[in-house]
């Protein structure tokens, strides 16, 4: 399978610094907020006068935000039965998300089909099955990244749709910190897991020449990294590896290039206040329309 030979982001130590990541970053809790604002009403109106409601998570991780979600459709439409099938490519957060499901009552009640591949290979799958489920609600959460073909991967997972289903895709937002860094110094960059650094901008493009109808979200986030201009500072260290994608970001880049980045990082891609220095990490929450 394609799946065993292309690189996976999130195993071994890579799941580590994704965890960490979530825990400093604050990013969990600004979607999980944004998902109570937004998703109540769409979930009312996906799921109106509908027998059953089928949820596909793609990209899930360790199911953070899936088991949330899953939650609040249950408490909008308590009497409806809901399956939900989840698509991973790191087998060790499908681990932790199966491991996470056996300690929520609520969510044993649901079926869920579990699908340890890309994204891409699942496509693959259900074009030469053809037998092809469709769902209410899919989520796309921070991994469209990772996808080699943008608009083939949001018209097939769009096509799978059912009446007034929701396709819910974040992203970060065309400027923000990651986007200032990621496109300036694209050719250091993107050479590993990402080829193609993609935010919310290059999304919405993609819609409008798709021709299909979408509501956009915005989901306010910042976080400090101050630490990251101390050298000494194992903090500072793992948020460079992180927001570089790199395991070693003092190895990985020459001296010019680390200069170059720590100053973007600092004067273009955040705010400084009360000695902090506010990373801009707003993302946007996108929903397609079947």
């Amino acid at each position: 399978m394609a799946a065993e030979t292309k690189q996976t982001c999130y195993e071994g130590s890579c799941v580590q610094s994704f965890q960490f990541y979530l825990e400093h970053s604050g990013e969990h809790e600004a979607i999980m907020q944004c998902v109570h604002n937004v998703l109540p009403g769409e979930f009312q109106r996906i799921g109106a006068g509908k027998s059953s409601l089928d949820v596909l998570g793609v990209g899930s991780g360790g199911g953070e935000m899936d088991s949330q979600m899953l939650t609040l459709l249950q408490s909008t439409f308590p009497a409806v039965p809901i399956s939900a099938d989840i698509v991973e490519g790191s087998s060790k957060l499908t681990d932790n998300f199966k491991a996470s499901v056996a300690k929520i009552a609520n969510l044993q009640k649901i079926p869920f089909g579990w699908h340890i591949m890309h994204s891409e290979d699942y496509e693959k799958q259900v074009k030469a099955k053809g037998d092809v489920k469709q769902f209410d609600f899919i989520h796309m959460i921070q991994m469209i990244y990772y996808v080699d073909n943008l608009a083939g991967t949001i018209k097939f997972f769009q096509s799978l749709l059912k009446n007034n289903g929701r396709l819910m895709i974040i992203i970060e937002a065309a400027n923000s910190g990651w986007d200032t860094l990621w496109k300036t110094y694209k050719k250091d960059l993107c050479v590993d897991a990402i080829t193609e650094y993609r935010s919310c901008g290059e999304i919405i493009a993609c819609l409008k020449s798709l021709g299909l109808k979408y509501d956009e979200h915005t989901i306010p986030n910042s976080f400090d990294i101050a630490e990251c201009f101390t050298p000494s500072s194992q903090l500072g260290q793992r948020l460079l590896n992180f927001l570089t994608a790199k395991d070693n970001f003092e190895q990985s880049f020459t001296p010019e290039i680390r200069a170059g980045m720590l100053d973007l990082l600092r004067n273009k891609c955040s705010t400084e206040k009360d000695g902090k220095v506010l990373f801009n990490s707003t993302l946007k929450c996108i929903l397609v329309h079947a």
